[in-house]
C-alpha cells in the first residue's frame, strides 16, 4: 500500500520517515520530496508498505500525531493524475 505524508518538519529525511513507520510493519520503501532547484525538503513525502493491515494500522495511528513539532497527515496516496501538456503561451512575443 502506497501512503502520503503530509506536514513534514523540513528537517525530516528518508531515514527518519522509515523508522515511523516502521514500528507498525516492513516498510518497501520510503522517499521524502525534494524542491529539485534548492535540494530543500518540500514537506511531504510516501510510504510504501506491503502489508496493508500493518499500513492502515500505521494510517489510523501515526494521521494527526506529533513528529518534530508538527502534526503530521497520513492518507492512502491516491494515483498520480495525468496532467495535460501546457500550450506554449505566446503573450511575451514582441509580435
Amino acid at each position: 500500500m502506497n501512503i502520503y505524508v503530509s506536514n513534514l518538519s523540513f528537517a525530516v529525511i528518508d531515514e527518519d520517515l522509515r523508522s515511523y513507520f516502521a514500528e507498525y510493519g516492513e516498510v518497501t520503501s520510503a522517499k521524502v520530496i525534494m524542491d529539485k532547484y534548492t535540494n530543500r525538503s518540500k514537506g511531504f513525502g510516501f510510504v510504501e508498505m506491503p502489508d496493508d493491515a500493518a499500513a492502515q494500522k500505521a494510517i489510523a495511528e501515526l494521521n494527526g500525531a506529533t513528529v518534530d513539532g508538527r502534526s503530521i497527515k497520513v492518507n492512502v496516496a491516491r494515483p498520480k493524475e495525468e496532467r495535460p501538456a501546457r500550450k506554449p503561451s505566446y503573450s511575451n512575443s514582441r509580435w
